[in-house]
């Protein structure tokens, strides 16, 4: 099953891929993306035979994070980023996913792509929890996961200074994640996931619930804790201001 901007190709034995295209907003968690992308997770957990998945993205673009419309409706207070529930799909998914972030991972979206088991990155694309450059404080679980996965120093100077990296001089920082040519990405996510399909789905389940079962227990509080800091945050006039100069240029 696919949608327009999403899809869900099992590309071999065991192995789901699933392609987000939004073309027309460049990957951002446009409405049609966000939904494609819980119905292919659906899919994927009502599918006995798939064994692992890889996430990723086309051309020069992994995931975008949000769209101006979505940013300036929860600077009016209209809604928050939990309404969608879209940042721990991969977590939540019961078997491993790896993130093959062959293009630009950007704001939420790079968060996104963190919350995979597994993640490759390109050495030409370019990296950024670029929240406070809008003016607010991050969301989406990203003071939970770049600490936990990217190590605490980097993580601060991302989310604080929300400047954005190369993945070759996140590489030479020592993350621990393969970083390859954009030509290489998905093909070396597909082996690290033709690795994982080769192991019988039970052990998978079983030992993917063990080892993420304590970023599941803690992570409902941290979100919280960002929807209180966006309560303090999100609504200064400042805010709209830069978001709206920031999708202009």
């Amino acid at each position: 099953m696919s949608s327009e901007v999403v899809e869900v190709a099992e590309v071999e034995a065991g192995v789901v891929q699933i392609t987000m295209q939004d073309r027309e907003h460049k990957n951002t968690f446009s409405r049609a993306l966000v939904a494609g992308l819980m119905d292919a997770f659906l899919h994927v957990r009502d599918t006995e035979r798939y064994r692992a998945v890889v996430l990723t993205g086309y051309d020069t673009y992994f995931c975008s994070g949000g769209t101006k419309e979505g940013l300036l409706m929860l600077h009016q207070g209209q809604g928050k980023f939990t309404d969608m529930n879209i940042y721990s799909v991969p977590l939540d998914c019961e078997i491993p996913v790896v993130s093959a972030m062959q293009g630009h991972g950007i704001g939420g979206g790079f968060v996104f792509g963190l919350f995979a088991d597994c993640a490759v990155l390109s050495r030409e694309s370019v990296y950024t929890t670029n929240f406070m450059k809008y003016g607010f404080t991050p969301g989406m679980g990203a003071t939970y996961v770049l600490p936990k996965k990217l190590g605490m120093p980097l993580a601060e100077e991302m989310l604080l200074g929300a400047r954005t990296y190369r993945g070759a001089e996140l590489e030479k920082r020592g993350i621990p994640f393969p970083v390859l040519p954009r030509s290489e990405v998905v093909a070396h996510a597909r082996q690290l996931a033709r690795d994982l399909a080769d192991k019988p789905r039970v052990s998978l389940v079983t030992l993917k619930r063990h080892l993420v079962a304590g970023m599941r227990a803690r992570l409902p509080a941290i979100i919280e804790q960002e929807i209180a800091m966006h309560d303090t945050t999100f609504h200064q006039p400042e805010v709209k201001a830069r978001i709206e100069r920031v999708f202009d240029n």
